[in-house]
């Protein structure tokens, strides 16, 4: 009976009631309801209520002249998990979490999962430590951690952390086993670089997450002529470490040597880092990098792929224009012709074609490219950007979730599938996608608390879940982060029009055009926009951005 709701008093089990609705209070809010969820949690974790007597009035009194016991030592609880239940069992509702939500994430955050074990192996390779005394050093060093990313991404028995996730943790000093716990990784790789000169010194150790134990470690002393095969003897080093078989594809893959030209491939990968940022100043700074790369090897494929991606965001998202257009045809073109067997070159040249509104062509190098490379993330992902863009959104999704096969840490993806399977009328699987996206988006920002990208897409899918106070936390802290970028402002705006805050929504959208976001089938086509497409705002901003003819 003391288990049961009582009739005649405040609804609820004396267990689990919180202190506001013991005392009768009836302006309740959801901090109401994460007090009740912290008890059920402490129970499930300590086999009993925080608050124990031999009678529900002794229980509920307890409330308020005792505070709930940590968690005994032998139950091996993290302390920071006591601490963020105790929180949420504050006697007064303004010490709580501001929403159940953000009580889940920080639980989630001060738990660090278990690798499950499924038999395949996990791999993070943190950024490399630059140990040059020149600064400039530092794109070079990021670089080669990239470079091993890629090689072993490669590899289908092995799942990899994102270069994102994985970065998100540069120049962090804590415990390498924390980190792998919180990539939810097996194993972590750490290394520095030191370059003077035309010398090379890299050292590397492969750590072990559960146990902290060193299972492999190398120093190599080389000239800069040797990098690609200190690249390739890593990788090598790490497979034969983790007793993973190679296919003589994926053997060819990591060992392929994309230039003959070291000062070209130095150029290339501190390209590659300023492509990352995808601002308009850094994407110019990549492609000036990227020329000076195909200056030195005019067979470089790899440097040309890199050119015309970072032609095709700055048109896409930096008003780029017909000049941008064309260079990314040119480039896309030249990088296919070198290597008509680099997935990333056919990748590149779809995306090049897609902005180009020639959809069957791009489709026809997409698919080589997944052909080529079926762990490619990119092949997948702009493959399903340009059906979404077509309105073809049945064999979009399937891309979405295979890209998020692909990159498991990955936010996008489910945010774009949510997004399609909602266009589709499949309410059930858009719910379940857009939670996905969510709570990729959370562990992000976790790693990164000002990644705007993560902020806005994480934003739209909190509006559809109803979570609409963290949606506009989020849409704040996204404009604040990143006030002029355009495809920010873009995806704000579908924020506000999914709210029915048609006059904010066209505000952003009219600003996202003025700073140079000119794709128009995202206009047309997006479903997050449905709401004010026959505002005669929108009709006009659509009539003005549109080419004549």
């Amino acid at each position: 009976g003391e288990t049961l709701t009582r009739t005649g008093v405040a609804i609820g089990t004396p267990a689990y009631l919180s202190p506001e609705q013991a005392s009768g209070e009836t302006n309740l809010d959801g901090r109401s309801d994460q007090y009740s969820l912290a008890c059920v949690v402490y129970e499930m974790i300590a086999g009993g209520p925080p608050f124990v007597a031999n009678t529900p009035q002794s229980v509920i009194a307890k409330r308020f002249s005792e505070s709930p016991k940590r968690f005994a030592p032998s139950l091996n609880v993290p302390s920071g998990a006591s601490d963020v239940l105790l929180r949420a069992l504050s006697l007064d509702p303004a010490d709580r979490y501001l929403t159940v939500s953000e009580f889940a994430s920080a639980l989630a955050q001060a738990i660090p999962a278990e690798v499950a074990d499924t038999g395949r192996r996990s791999i993070a390779v943190l950024p490399f430590t630059n140990m040059s005394t020149d600064a400039e050093n530092e794109f070079f060093t990021d670089g080669i951690s990239e470079e091993i990313i890629n090689a072993l991404t490669k590899i289908r028995a092995l799942d990899v952390a994102s270069r994102t996730s994985a970065f998100a943790f540069k120049g962090n000093k804590d415990d390498i086993s924390a980190i792998g716990r919180k990539l939810k990784v097996h194993t972590v790789l750490e290394g520095s670089v030191r370059k003077a000169g035309n010398r090379l010194r890299i050292s590397t150790q492969l750590i072990d997450v559960a146990t902290s134990f060193q299972m492999w470690s190398e120093r190599y002393d080389r000239e800069m002529e040797d990098v690609f095969a200190i690249q390739d003897e890593i990788a090598t080093s790490i497979v034969n470490a983790l007793k993973v078989v190679l296919t003589p594809k994926e053997e060819a893959a990591i060992k392929k040597v994309p230039t003959q030209s070291v000062r070209a491939y130095e150029y290339y990968l501190r390209g590659r880092q300023l492509f990352h940022q995808r601002r308009a100043e850094t994407l110019d700074a990549a492609e000036d990098l990227y020329r000076r790369a195909i200056a030195l090897d005019p067979d470089y494929a790899l440097a040309f792929a890199g050119l015309a991606d970072c032609s095709c965001f700055r048109f896409f998202e930096h008003a780029g224009g017909d000049e941008a257009l064309a260079q990314a045809e040119s480039a896309s073109r030249r990088a296919l012709k070198l290597d008509p067997e680099l997935a990333e070159a056919h990748a590149s040249r779809g995306l090049a074609l897609t902005y180009q509104r020639r959809f069957d062509e791009a489709s026809e190098e997409f698919e080589r490219a997944m052909e080529l490379d079926s762990n490619l993330y990119e092949g997948a992902w702009y493959y399903a950007r340009s059906l979404q863009a077509q309105g073809k959104l049945d064999e979009a999704v399937k891309l979405y979730e295979r890209a998020a096969e692909l990159r498991v840490d990955d936010y996008q993806s489910p945010v774009f599938a949510a997004n399609c399977y909602r266009s589709l009328g499949r309410r059930d699987e858009a719910v379940v996608a857009s939670q996905r996206g969510v709570a990729a988006a959370e562990r992000a920002l976790a790693l990164n608390p000002a990644e705007s990208r993560a902020l806005y897409l994480g934003a739209a899918e909190l509006q559809y879940l109803g979570d609409t106070a963290r949606s506009e936390e989020w849409a704040r802290r996204a404009v604040q982060a990143d006030p002029d970028n355009p495809l920010m402002l873009y995806n704000i705006g579908c924020v506000h029009a999914t709210a029915g805050r048609s006059g904010l929504a066209l505000d952003h959208l009219e600003r996202a055009m003025e700073l140079g976001m000119r794709n128009i089938d995202w206009f047309m086509t997006d479903p997050d926009l449905a709401s004010v497409r026959r505002d005669p705002r929108f009709t006009a901003l659509i009539s003005a951005n549109t080419p004549a003819g």
